[in-house]
């Protein structure tokens, strides 16, 4: 069984957390977010730490737990520090241009990929192959990167496409050198 519920978040400096029934208001400097919690679960803030605390021992109850703890520990980093997901474009002729808030794509395909980014996020491009994706949402944020990743996912021949800074691409022999080794 996890323990992930019983720890205590440490509230930084200037992160305000109110608890109205079932939503968690989390106040930053970045901004704020709104965490919805189940209904046997309640949190309770003491000397700038927060702990959540769950109504009975049921095994529903146990996973709720554990998930709002989460949640909110993400909304709390989310507001103070923000999150920020890096992607790479590889291939020749392959690269991206902003167009305003969206990002324009040319991955080889016949025409333009054009993504727009979730609601707070925002997306940059430093250059024609690197995408930054930031902002105070963790889910939105991954969840654009992965919109992102998923226009182009690197292939396994030749490593073209979109991906993420630091991923490991698994490669695969091609047909012309395994054919020679008889």
């Amino acid at each position: 069984m996890s323990r992930i519920g019983l720890k205590p978040v440490t509230l930084p400096q200037g992160v305000t957390v109110e608890a109205n029934g079932n939503v968690v208001t989390v106040k930053g400097a970045k901004g704020e977010l709104n965490v919805v919690i189940a209904n046997n679960v309640s949190v309770e803030v003491k000397d700038g730490t927060l702990h959540v605390v769950r109504a009975n021992e049921n095994a529903d109850t146990i996973m709720f737990h554990g998930t709002a703890r989460a949640n909110i520990a993400n909304a709390i980093k989310g507001v103070s520090e923000g999150f920020k997901k890096e992607l790479e474009i590889s291939g020749i002729g392959y690269r991206c241009a902003m167009r305003g808030e969206k990002i324009v794509l040319n991955l080889g395909y016949s025409h333009e990929v054009v993504l727009a980014p979730l609601p707070g996020v925002k997306i940059s491009a430093k250059d024609e192959t690197h995408i930054t994706v930031e902002g105070i949402d963790k889910q939105a944020v991954g969840q654009t990167a992965a919109l992102i990743h998923d226009a182009k996912r690197p292939e396994p021949y030749g490593g073209k496409g979109v991906h993420y800074v630091g991923e490991h691409i698994i490669r695969k022999e091609g047909k012309r050198a395994a054919g020679g080794k008889k």
